[in-house]
C-alpha cells in the first residue's frame, strides 16, 4: 500500500482586494473560531482608517486554506516599522490547525519583515516558534457570561461596584445607541478628551468610521448624555455572540455622574437584547487602573501571552507607555489644550498599531 501523500503547504501573501479570497479567509476564520481581529474585515478597516497596508499571509495545503496570519504593516517616523497581528487590536496571531503550518507562517513573516526592513513581527496571541521572544504577565483579558435579565445582571456585579452603577442609574442621563453621524461625533469628542486626559494621542476618527462602515451591524456606539452633552461613549464590536467594548471613555464630569458605570451596565443589557451571551471587557495592563476597575466588576483576569521576533542586530520597536522613557511625554500630553491634542494625536497614533 502506498503511503499517504504529505502536501507541503504553499505560503503566500493574501490579496484582500480580491473579494473571493477575502470571503474565503472570513469563512476560514469563522470555521476555526477565530477572533474578530483575525477577520480580513478588521484589516481592511485598519488599512482604510489609518493608511497602514495589509500584509496577511496564508498557508494552502492541497489547494485548500490551512492557515492564516493577519498582518498590518504599521510604520511611522517616530516608532519605526513593524508587522503586527493584528494591527490596532488586542488579539490575533496565527490561526492554523497544524503546528507545522503555524511555524511556517511565522517563518514567512520573518522573511517578509526582512524584505520590508521592519524592526519586528508582533503576534498578539496564538503560537510562535520557540526561538521567538515570549511576552507574558504584562496584560490580562477580562470576559464573562451575560446574565439572563437586567436585574440579575445588576446583582451579578459585586456590591461596591453595583452601588456605583445604581448611582449612575439615579442621575438624569439619557442613553442612545447607533452609528449615525451624531453618534460618531459624540463618541469622538468624548474619546478624544478621555485619552488626552490619560496622556495618550487619539486615533484618527477615520479609523472609527472605517470600522463602523465595514462592520455594519457588528459594531455600534453607545453614548450617555447629560442633557445634550455627551459624557461617556463606547464603540463596541460584536463577534460570535460576544460584545466587546473596544474604544470607550468619559469626560471629567462623567466621574461624578458615574456615567462610565452606567455606560457599561447599559451596554450589557443592550448586548443581551441583541442576542449576545458574553461580555468581553477587553485587555488591560496588569496593575493598572482599568485592570482594577474590571476586577471590581467581578471579572477574573486571564493573563495574555504575546510573541515577538526581530531581525538579528535589530532592536524591536518600543511603544509601551509604561516605559520610563515615555513618562515625561505623557505628562506633557496631559497638559495640551484639547484642540492641539486632537490635531497632533491622529498623526502619532496611526503609527502605534
Amino acid at each position: 500500500m502506498n503511503a499517504p501523500m504529505v502536501h507541503t503547504p504553499v505560503i503566500r501573501e493574501a490579496d484582500l482586494a480580491d473579494r473571493g479570497e477575502a470571503e474565503a479567509i472570513e469563512a476560514f476564520v469563522a470555521a476555526n473560531e477565530g477572533e474578530v481581529f483575525h477577520r480580513p474585515l478588521w484589516l481592511q478597516a485598519i488599512a482604510h482608517g489609518t493608511g497602514n497596508s495589509v500584509r496577511g499571509l496564508i498557508a494552502e495545503r492541497g489547494g485548500r486554506l490551512a492557515g492564516w496570519l493577519p498582518l498590518s504593516d504599521v510604520h511611522s517616523p517616530l516608532f519605526g516599522r513593524a508587522l503586527v497581528s493584528s494591527g490596532f487590536g488586542v488579539g490575533g496571531g496565527v490561526l492554523a490547525a497544524r503546528d507545522d503550518d503555524a511555524r511556517r507562517l511565522c517563518r514567512a513573516a520573518e522573511e517578509l519583515a526582512g524584505r520590508l526592513c521592519a524592526a519586528s513581527v508582533e503576534l498578539r496571541g496564538g503560537s510562535a516558534p520557540a526561538d521567538w521572544t515570549t511576552i507574558s504577565g504584562k496584560h490580562a483579558n477580562f470576559a464573562a457570561e451575560l446574565a439572563a435579565d437586567d436585574e440579575t445582571q445588576l446583582l451579578a456585579i459585586p456590591r461596591k461596584a453595583r452601588a456605583e452603577v445604581r448611582k449612575g442609574l439615579k442621575h438624569d442621563l439619557t442613553v442612545t445607541t447607533g452609528t449615525a453621524e451624531t453618534d460618531r461625533a459624540a463618541h469622538f469628542a468624548v474619546y478624544a478628551q478621555s485619552v488626552r486626559n490619560l496622556g495618550t494621542p487619539v486615533f484618527p476618527r477615520t479609523l472609527f468610521d472605517a470600522v463602523l462602515d465595514r462592520f455594519g451591524d457588528d459594531a455600534d456606539i453607545l453614548t450617555v448624555r447629560q442633557g445634550e452633552l455627551p459624557v461617556a461613549s463606547v464603540l463596541s464590536l460584536y463577534h460570535r455572540e460576544t460584545v466587546m467594548p473596544f474604544w470607550g471613555g468619559g469626560t471629567w464630569s462623567a466621574r461624578g455622574l458615574r456615567a462610565n458605570e452606567r455606560m457599561y451596565y447599559e451596554l450589557m443589557t443592550h448586548a443581551r437584547r441583541r442576542g449576545c451571551t458574553r461580555f468581553d471587557f477587553g485587555r488591560s495592563k496588569t496593575g493598572s487602573g482599568p485592570y482594577a476597575f474590571k476586577k471590581n466588576w467581578g471579572f477574573t483576569p486571564a493573563p495574555l501571552t504575546y510573541h515577538e521576533w526581530s531581525p538579528p542586530g535589530t532592536a524591536p520597536r518600543n511603544i509601551d507607555p509604561t516605559d520610563a522613557g515615555y513618562s515625561a511625554k505623557i505628562a506633557l500630553w496631559k497638559r495640551l489644550p484639547l484642540p492641539v491634542a486632537n490635531r497632533l494625536g491622529p498623526w502619532i497614533a496611526r503609527g502605534l498599531g
